[in-house]
C-alpha cells in the first residue's frame, strides 16, 4: 500500500504559535512512517507559508524558518488538485497530498480559516471542518448552542469595545465576585483575568480587548475543572477523563505549560458513575457543535456534581505530555494509534 502523504500544518499568525511548534513535534514524531509521508508546512507569525524539509528539532527551538530548509509553498486552489505548489527560484515544484493535518492553535488556523480553505480546495481534514472549529472558538457561541442540549452552561455578558463599563460592573456585581474576563476567541488562557473586585474589572477587560474584538464577563463555577477526550465522526468515543488540580488561583498560560504548582490526574478522581456522565456529555457537546475526527471538552464539576460546559479545544495539545493524549493512554490508545485513527477518520469523512 503506497504511504499517503499527510501535510502538516504548523506555526501561525496567532499568540499560540510557539505551542503549535511543540505540538507539531509531538505529531511528526509520532507518525507511522510506514504509513506516511508527512509534508511539513510551515506558517511564520506574519504569515507566511514555507514547505520545512528540516529536521524536527528546529520547530522547539524556533529556527526553522531558514533559506537552507524553507522553500515558499501555496496550494493550488483548483479544487481536486490537491497539490502543494513550491516556489523554487528554477520553477514550480508540486507534491501530491492525500490528507491536511493543521496542528494550530488560535486565530488563523484553528478557528476555521484553514479548513475553510482546505473544503474549498477538497483536501481531506484530520479533525474537524470549518463550522465547527468556528464555533470551537467562540465561547459565546458554543455556550449557547450547548445550553440548547439542557447542560448548563456558565452565565456571561458579551462585551463590545464601545460597551458601557457601569453594564459590566453591574453584570459583575449580579454574579458575584470573583468573575472571569476573557477573549470571545482565544486559547492557552491568553488574556483571561480572574478578577476579585470591581477595582480590577477595567483593566482586566483592556486586557482581553488586547486579544480579541468582544470579551466574555463570564461567572465562576465552584469545583474543579475536567476534561475528556473525544476521538471520532458519527460515533465518536472517549479517553479517561482527566482532573485538573489547582493549589489556588485558575489554569492559566503558565500552569497549562508548566504545572508549577497544579497537577493533572487522569483518571480523574471521581467514581465511576460519574466519570460516564461526563463521557456522554462531552460527546453530546461535541455532537452538538459539529465536531469530527478529534476535540477535547472541558467541564467543571460542581461540588453538587454537576456538569458544567467550559470550552471544546477542536485541536487540543499535542504533545506527548499533553492532556489529550493522556487521556487517550489511559483508555489504553498509544499517541500512534491515536494519530492514525485521526488519519482514518480524514478519509472516512470525506
Amino acid at each position: 500500500m503506497k504511504k499517503l502523504y499527510v501535510a502538516v500544518f504548523f506555526g501561525g499568525c496567532s499568540p499560540e504559535y510557539s505551542v503549535s511548534l511543540s505540538s507539531a513535534s509531538g505529531v511528526i514524531l509520532n507518525l507511522d512512517s510506514e504509513k506516511y509521508n508527512p509534508v511539513l508546512i510551515g506558517i511564520t507569525q506574519k504569515g507566511a507559508w514555507y514547505h520545512y524539509a528540516g529536521p524536527v528539532d528546529k520547530l522547539l527551538n524556533d529556527s526553522w524558518c531558514n533559506p537552507q530548509d524553507c522553500t515558499p509553498a501555496v496550494f493550488s486552489p483548483n479544487r481536486g488538485e490537491n497539490t502543494l505548489l513550491l516556489l523554487k527560484e528554477d520553477g514550480i515544484g508540486r507534491i501530491p497530498i492525500d490528507i491536511a493535518f493543521p496542528v494550530l492553535h488560535g486565530g488563523n488556523g484553528e478557528d476555521g480559516t484553514l479548513q475553510g480553505l482546505l473544503e474549498l480546495i477538497g483536501i481531506p481534514i484530520a479533525g474537524c471542518g470549518t463550522l465547527a472549529s468556528a464555533l470551537g472558538m467562540d465561547k459565546d457561541r458554543a455556550h449557547r448552542l450547548v445550553s440548547l442540549e439542557g447542560i448548563r452552561v456558565p452565565k456571561h455578558l458579551v462585551l463590545e469595545k464601545d460597551s458601557d463599563l457601569t453594564h459590566a460592573q453591574a453584570f459583575a456585581e449580579e454574579l458575584g465576585y470573583p468573575v472571569y474576563v476573557k477573549p470571545v476567541k482565544a486559547g492557552s488562557s491568553y488574556g483571561v483575568t480572574r478578577v476579585s473586585g470591581q477595582e480590577q474589572l477595567q483593566e482586566a477587560i483592556s486586557l482581553a480587548f488586547r486579544y480579541d474584538t468582544q470579551v466574555l464577563l463570564e461567572e465562576n463555577i465552584d469545583g474543579f475543572e475536567v476534561g475528556c477526550a473525544v476521538l471520532g465522526n458519527a460515533e465518536p468515543i472517549t479517553g479517561e477523563v482527566d482532573e485538573i488540580e489547582l493549589s489556588g488561583g485558575f489554569f492559566d498560560f503558565t500552569e497549562k505549560y508548566t504545572l508549577k504548582t497544579s497537577a493533572i490526574h487522569v483518571p480523574a478522581r471521581i467514581d465511576s458513575a460519574k466519570a460516564e456522565e461526563i463521557k456522554e456529555t462531552a460527546k453530546t457537546i461535541y455532537q452538538a457543535l459539529g465536531c469530527r475526527g478529534f476535540a477535547r471538552v472541558d467541564m467543571f464539576l460542581t461540588p453538587a456534581g454537576e456538569v458544567v460546559f467550559n470550552e471544546a479545544n477542536t485541536i487540543p495539545g499535542f504533545t506527548e505530555h499533553s492532556r489529550y493524549p493522556g487521556m487517550m493512554k489511559a483508555a489504553g490508545y498509544t499517541f500512534r494509534d491515536v494519530l492514525d485513527r485521526i488519519l482514518e477518520l480524514a478519509l472516512e469523512e470525506r
